[in-house]
């Protein structure tokens, strides 16, 4: 059977660090407030001049020189963003110009948090279908630059990241194993950036109503979140004949602490399962799954033979799991 497999991996994160203690200077908040309800301490924001096409192709190339290829090698390049140099072209695009590629296939795809791991699955079935033999399939954001940093209970959460992996095709049994993807549009008013697009288009009326920003209803994601978070890990589970016990390593959406550690409590799983560095990044949407694979595997936390599950939840609202043997 022929399989995608992670043969690199690779993060890069912004220079400059925001803490909770820097937003008390111009939010009304504190970081006992900031920490309790979200676990979150500091995140990192992306340099004037410093955009996410810049971002990924820093994480592309860790990922490569792990790899141990060249740029010149990959088929096929994904990258999972809502927070693009441009409305188009494609950030994928520009990341295949700066890592000197031409031809081959780019594009981005959107749906938010989980666009690691929509772009990861999508990336495995070129592969299995026997399309392509190498993806570079990236998670970026800038979000610093959608957030309202007027409004203390979202500008909180979010940071800017990007992390990368290489996939190739080969035979065997480690690979990812299996996706399983869902979406539920009837969601989409509780998490949403709603200008400028076609229906909102831009103008200076929807500067004033604060339009480009993200808008956020916490509480009710918070409720959909941990369920559909749980239920499509369990999901990945049982199509594959395991249980939480199997589970070497967890990599769940770093959206904040008290999501995960409810998450990982409705799984059924022990806290040395599960990976959070939600407090040093905080919530980097579609990159933090990646930037957080890329640590446990520099640090030595995954070895060849696990199990090794990424789940992600976000606007739309979209879901999905990962099941890799590594």
């Amino acid at each position: 059977m022929i399989r995608a497999r992670i043969i690199g991996t690779g993060s890069y994160i912004p220079e400059r660090v925001l803490t909770n203690f820097d937003l008390e200077k111009f939010l009304d908040t504190n970081d006992e407030w900031i920490v309790t309800r979200t676990g979150i301490r500091e995140r990192r924001i992306a340099a004037d001049g410093e955009f996410t096409s810049d971002l990924a192709t820093k994480a592309a190339r860790q990922a490569l020189a792990m790899a141990g290829i060249g740029p010149e090698s990959i088929d096929l390049i994904i990258v999972g963003t809502i927070t693009g140099d441009f409305p188009w072209p494609a950030t994928a695009c520009l990341v295949q110009q700066q890592l000197g590629i031409k031809g081959g296939i780019a594009f981005d795809v959107s749906a938010a948090c989980s666009g690691f791991v929509y772009a990861l699955a999508t990336a495995t079935s070129f592969i299995e279908a026997g399309s392509v033999k190498r993806v570079l399939v990236i998670g970026a954001e800038v979000l610093s630059r959608v957030v309202d940093w007027e409004d203390r209970n979202s500008c909180i959460l979010f940071g800017d990241g990007a992390g990368a992996v290489v996939l190739e095709a080969q035979s065997g049994e480690n690979g990812v194993i299996s996706t399983h993807l869902h979406a539920d549009g009837s969601y989409w008013e509780l998490l949403y950036q709603k200008g400028f697009g076609s229906r909102h288009p831009a103008s200076s009326k929807g500067l004033d109503e604060r339009m480009p920003f993200l808008k956020m209803q916490g509480n009710e994601v918070f409720k959909v979140a941990v369920r559909s978070l749980s239920d499509v890990a369990l999901e990945a589970l049982e199509a594959n004949n395991l249980t939480p016990r199997d589970i070497n390593l967890f990599i769940p959406h770093q959206a904040n602490r008290r999501i995960l550690e409810a998450t990982a409590k409705r799984i059924g799983l022990d806290d040395e399962q599960v990976l959070i560095n939600v407090d040093r990044f905080g919530n980097t949407s579609g990159a933090s799954i990646p930037i957080a694979l890329d640590e446990a595997n520099r640090a030595g936390r995954i070895k060849a033979g696990d199990v090794v599950v990424l789940d992600a939840f976000g606007g739309g609202f979209t879901w999905g799991a990962a099941l890799l043997r590594w």
